[in-house]
C-alpha cells in the first residue's frame, strides 16, 4: 500500500515537471508589472525544483549525521542499534533520492531543451 502510493507520488511529480516544462517550451509572455520573478517560466521552475531538492538533500543528510550520533551513544543496546541502523539505511536511500531527482530534473531540461549534457 505504502509502495503504491509512493509510486503514484513519484509519478505525479514527474509527470507535473514533464507538463511544466513542456508548457514553457512555447514561451508565453507573462505581464511584466504585476511583480513576478522577470525570469522565464523554466527558470522559476528550474530554482524552484534546485532548491526544494536542496533543501531535500539537506535533511537527508542531516538524519543521516543524527542516526550516526544515535549509534554512537547506543553501547551495548541491540534495540537502541537496530533502530540507528534502520534510520541510517532510510536516511541513505533519502540521499540517493534526492540525488536521482537531481538527475531526472537536469536530464528532463536537457531533453527539452534539446542539448545534450548539463
Amino acid at each position: 500500500m505504502k509502495k503504491n502510493i509512493f509510486l503514484n507520488f513519484i509519478s505525479g511529480i514527474v509527470a507535473l515537471l514533464a507538463f511544466a516544462f513542456s508548457a514553457s517550451a512555447q514561451s508565453v509572455p507573462l505581464p511584466t508589472n504585476v511583480g513576478l520573478p522577470s525570469g522565464s517560466l523554466t527558470g522559476v521552475i528550474s530554482n524552484f525544483t534546485s532548491w526544494i531538492l536542496g533543501i531535500f538533500g539537506f535533511l537527508a543528510i542531516i538524519s543521516f549525521i543524527v542516526s550516526g550520533i544515535m549509534y554512537f551513544l547506543s553501547i551495548g543496546d541491540d534495540k537502541r542499534q537496530e533502530k540507528a541502523k534502520n534510520q541510517m539505511t532510510w536516511s541513505i536511500m533519502g540521499v540517493m533520492i534526492g540525488l536521482v531527482g537531481l538527475v531526472v530534473v537536469y536530464a528532463v531540461d536537457a531533453l527539452l531543451r534539446g542539448t545534450s549534457g548539463f
